[in-house]
């Protein structure tokens, strides 16, 4: 079939498309959410957002040469009910020829410390962006719609949240979680099941009034719709505007804080502190909430009342304090204000590394336990002028001054070694720490790469300048640092 008669069967095609179709296709484009010949996971839950979604974008299928999976989260909280919601999506998605996976999570095991519906609603975005990525799906198509971004909006205003939250849901986000029926009403879609034929699943647990977004949608969104027909479309109008200024402000504050904040060797983000004391409060407010997003494991902002915490302990003259929150940890020490996953808390305990040293032979390789970092040492074929790259994370040493063996080990009181550029004057490890302001939370992470001679390397700092390479050293030792992933040990 030639280009012209392909693009008028095409034309033909959409002419029987109904009107939310064209609606869905307007939003995909103008927010570009999906492009032709794309791969979509989707999720399905039986209810009818998800129900004219995936029916939608079966219809959408051929003109734009879609891939569709649909994936189906089951909790088993409301029993028969869930197993019911299942067996529907099945059929559904059997009647439609799109492949399914059905994921049984239990989500009461994640509750601590949080609540039933953020535990969900983590645990169902891990779940799928994992399944996205074993599938090569490009994207992971949501059914929330207009009426959903409207009551977050309202949701987010009651909790008293500033323009983040009243940003609400966007509809793309990170590249990958898209809402394709973000404007469309829930009344719209109601209208296109009745007169598509399409049956669904209602949840029971929308009807209970225990949840405030449940009240919300059945008592307040009717009273503004009453006071003002196009209060919904109002609110989402908010949400997109607030969502612009508040991408605005992140670039400026980042971009006025740039050479304030740094990511020491030993994970996680520092601020000095006397800069954020002197900060405007919304650039305070708007700095620590980055930072803890940054490192916050699900990707959610903190509550106000946490960043203001922070605020109140970090911004007074007092002594060292940590404070814990979520899978977070905040050290306040003198000059720094050190922001880090909590998955380092072991690491970053005032005390030796309980795993030990590790032996580091030549040529070999070791992945040390503090940081995860891969730390390696091979032989130089060539002189030190062969190698361009010297760096913290790159050094190159005279391997006749050392004896064996090496070994990476955590610092110990009393280390000493004489920094490159110090012309030979030693120096306290500790006292290079503090210069430095590297916390003291994280010092005991960093590798020392030492010989029975002493400290050849603090690792991603700097090197001992004893073993710096002669005019015309007979052997030579490179040794790199770099981020690792792969569990501690040597090879």
């Amino acid at each position: 079939m030639s280009r012209l008669s392909q693009a008028i069967e095409s034309k033909r095609s959409r002419r029987g498309w109904p009107a939310l179709l064209h609606q869905v296709v307007r939003t995909i484009r103008s927010r570009g959410l999906v492009e032709p010949g794309q791969h979509l996971l989707v999720a399905v839950s039986g209810g009818p957002d998800s129900v004219a979604l995936v029916s939608l974008l079966h219809r959408l299928r051929p003109s734009w040469s879609l891939t569709l999976t649909a994936v189906h989260c089951n909790y088993g909280l409301r029993g028969p009910e869930s197993k019911a919601d299942q067996e529907f999506v099945e059929t559904l998605c059997g009647e439609l020829k799109v492949p399914l996976h059905i994921m049984r999570l239990d989500v009461l095991a994640r509750t601590r410390g949080t609540s039933l519906q953020a535990a969900a609603r983590d645990l169902r975005y891990r779940v799928m962006t994992d399944l996205a990525g074993k599938c090569g799906a490009n994207g992971i198509a949501l059914g929330h719609t207009a009426d959903d971004q409207a009551e977050t909006v309202l949701l987010w205003m009651l909790r008293g949240a500033g323009m983040t939250g009243l940003s609400g849901m966007p509809a793309c986000r990170d590249g990958q979680i898209i809402r394709p029926l973000y404007e469309t009403r829930r009344r719209d879609i109601l209208a296109y099941l009745h007169d598509a034929g399409l049956s669904f699943r209602r949840d029971s647990s929308n009807a209970k009034p225990l949840y405030l977004r449940n009240r919300i949608r059945q008592e307040i969104l009717p009273v503004l719709q009453r006071v003002s027909p196009s209060s919904v479309e109002a609110l989402c109008r908010l949400a997109d505007i607030c969502r612009e200024e508040d991408a605005y402000l992140d670039q400026q504050v980042a971009a006025l804080c740039e050479a304030r904040i740094s990511r020491p060797g030993g994970g996680g983000w520092t601020i000095d502190r006397s800069f954020l004391q002197l900060a405007p409060r919304p650039v305070q407010r708007r700095v620590v909430r980055d930072l803890l997003r940054r490192c916050e494991a699900s990707r959610r902002s903190l509550g106000l009342r946490m960043v203001e915490h922070i605020l109140q302990v970090a911004t007074k003259r007092g002594p060292v304090a940590r404070i814990d929150v979520r899978s977070i940890r905040v050290v306040i020490d003198q000059d720094l204000v050190h922001v880090m996953p909590l998955e380092y808390r072991d690491g970053c305990q005032d005390r030796p590394s309980q795993a030990g040293p590790m032996v580091l032979t030549v040529p070999g390789q070791v992945v040390w336990h503090g940081t995860r970092q891969l730390i390696r040492a091979e032989p130089l074929p060539g002189g030190p002028g062969d190698v361009t790259d010297l760096g913290r994370n790159r050094i190159v040493v005279d391997a006749d001054r050392l004896s064996g063996p090496l070994v990476v080990r955590a610092w110990q009181p009393g280390d000493r070694f004489c920094p490159v550029g110090m012309k030979g004057r030693s120096k306290k490890l500790q006292d290079f720490f503090t210069d430095l302001k590297v916390p003291v939370v994280l010092r005991r992470r960093i590798p020392l790469v030492v010989a029975p001679e002493g400290i050849v390397w603090v690792a991603g700092y700097r090197q001992d300048e004893r073993w710096t390479p002669a005019a015309a050293p007979r052997r030579c030792l490179v040794m790199t640092v770099q981020a690792g992933s792969a569990e501690g040990g040597t090879a």
